[in-house]
């Protein structure tokens, strides 16, 4: 057998067996007919409502040590197939005891991860098409559905009219930063700013409050790590300071540098901070910077028209990307972003190879999402979102929004109702950042024995230097007395830590 650029190394046995049956008659792989796809089928379905039913039974995070889940799994794949049954009974058995659980109503450490019955069932059927969409060609009605439902999720968020039309979803919004930071970065240089060298001259800025993926997007577009300017934020509220990102970009002009962008927040991880987008977007007009904001956990809120007040400055934004699979409801990943301007993103991305000139049609009539993103295979999210659109309704998804927001406030103001603790941030959305009046160690300790109970699982961060919990609202299952019942637990281990009571 000859193989493909040249031969094999000597000794090596490059013949290939041919699969035969039981009976010694040529045999092929053997597919999961439809039949038993039917049944197998129906078993899963019934495991995942069962698994959501039961998830309150279960400890939120698992009692594992690193290495225990792999000790106990082959260490070669199988040389013959296993029948499915036993495939779904290893799977509860050996990997289900090992995960922290993001759909239990006690996970309130990181920003939600929510999902539904719609997302899941869509998230099925595309799993069945399979299908590719890199470009219209490739898969039109995947293509034209997410045109369609970009635009009815920027009319539900009240976004400018600018965004209209230039919708993509991408994974996650850390993918968005990288598309938008080359987008800048070709926008102000072309094909200049690859040249041997030349990176170095372009400069990027943020709050010392952003996103870490912040720092990823700049290293893969080839800036090194001291061309993000990490900007100081204000103490109170959290925000880039505006005056800070003139003097910046001021001081890297005068020495001969090149500012290309500032990535900008709406809810910033660590407190939902929201940046000043009206002050940062006349520094950039002035300056010529594209402006990206990431509003990937808080954005989605401006659903409710009682918090369309975040989008104010938006209509200086260049990009914009949110995280439906975060606060709502439609299951990882789905990450929707808008381009003011999408012939940039895709001057930047375009590859153009000659495979795909014949499945390539004229993006002035549809897009081919190939170039709007940083892979070339582009899945069929638009079901998904468009499934969730359609269950919920915009009242249903408002109302799923309001409940977050509301879970906070009511835990804010028990936790001011206790003279032990404190609330250390703002919090307009569905997290707060509390801490005990005590000193960090007091504060990490009431942390591991939390998260030690499996009742309930927390996060932390540092607010002004401090070590401070975060507790986040708003799961697909949580309710008020999940929320009641994780404050008389934070309470009931702050007193056994002798913190009073």
């Amino acid at each position: 057998m000859d193989l493909p650029g040249g031969s094999a190394p000597s000794g090596v046995d490059t013949s290939v067996p041919t699969p035969r049956s039981a009976d010694g008659m040529e045999a092929g792989a053997r597919h999961m007919s439809a039949d038993e796809f039917r049944h197998w089928g129906h078993l899963a379905v019934d495991w995942i409502a069962a698994y959501w039913e039961g998830l309150p039974d279960r400890p939120v995070t698992p009692p594992v040590t690193p290495g225990q889940i792999a000790d106990r799994l082959p260490p070669q794949a199988p040389a013959t197939g296993e029948e499915f049954e036993s495939l779904l009974e290893d799977f509860d058995r050996l990997i289900v005891p090992g995960l922290a659980h993001w759909q239990h109503p006690g996970f309130l450490g990181f920003f939600p991860m929510t999902t539904s019955g719609p997302a899941v069932l869509a998230q099925m059927l595309t799993a069945g098409l399979n299908t590719q969409g890199m470009t219209w060609a490739t898969s039109p009605a995947a293509t034209e559905l997410e045109q369609r439902v970009m635009d009815w999720l920027a009319d539900l968020m009240g976004l400018p009219d600018r965004f209209g039309g230039g919708g993509v979803i991408q994974d996650t919004a850390s993918s968005a930063m990288v598309v938008a930071l080359a987008a800048a970065l070709w926008r102000r240089a072309g094909d200049r700013w690859r040249d041997h060298g030349s990176g170095s001259r372009y400069t990027v800025y943020t709050s010392t409050e952003a996103n870490c993926s912040a720092l990823k997007a700049a290293r893969l577009c080839g800036l090194g790590d001291l061309q993000l300017r990490h900007l100081d934020v204000d103490p109170h509220t959290r925000a880039l300071r505006p005056d800070g990102l003139r003097r910046a970009i001021e001081a890297d002009l005068s020495a001969g540098l090149v500012p290309v962008a500032v990535i900008a927040t709406i809810g910033t991880t660590s407190t939902t901070a929201i940046d000043p987008l009206p002050a940062i977007g006349d520094i950039c007009r002035d300056h010529d910077l594209w402006l990206h904001v990431d509003g990937a956990y808080a954005g989605v809120a401006a659903i409710c028209r009682e918090m369309r007040w975040i989008n104010s400055g938006l209509e200086h934004a260049d990009s914009y990307s949110v995280n439906t699979h975060k606060w709502l409801l439609t299951g990882f990943e789905c990450s929707p972003m808008w381009f003011a301007d999408p012939t940039v993103v895709t001057q930047a991305l375009n590859t153009a190879p000659s495979y795909l000139r014949d499945v390539t049609d004229d993006a002035r009539k549809a897009p081919d999402y190939r170039d709007w993103q940083v892979p070339l295979g582009h899945p069929f999210r638009a079901l998904k979102l468009w499934f969730t659109l359609r269950w919920y309704g915009a009242e249903g998804l408002r109302a799923h929004l309001r409940q977050g927001i509301e879970h906070a406030r009511l835990f804010a103001e028990m936790v001011r109702g206790d003279e032990r603790f404190e609330v250390a941030a703002p919090h307009p959305f569905g997290l707060v950042c509390f801490r005990l009046r005590a000193d960090d160690a007091a504060n990490a300790l009431l942390l591991r024995r939390l998260n030690a109970t499996g009742d309930l699982f927390l996060s932390s961060t540092e607010v002004a230097g401090r070590f401070t919990l975060r507790l986040a609202a708003g799961g697909t299952a949580t309710t008020e007395d999940h929320i009641r019942h994780a404050w008389d637990r934070i309470r009931t281990e702050a007193t056994d830590l002798g913190q009073g009571g």
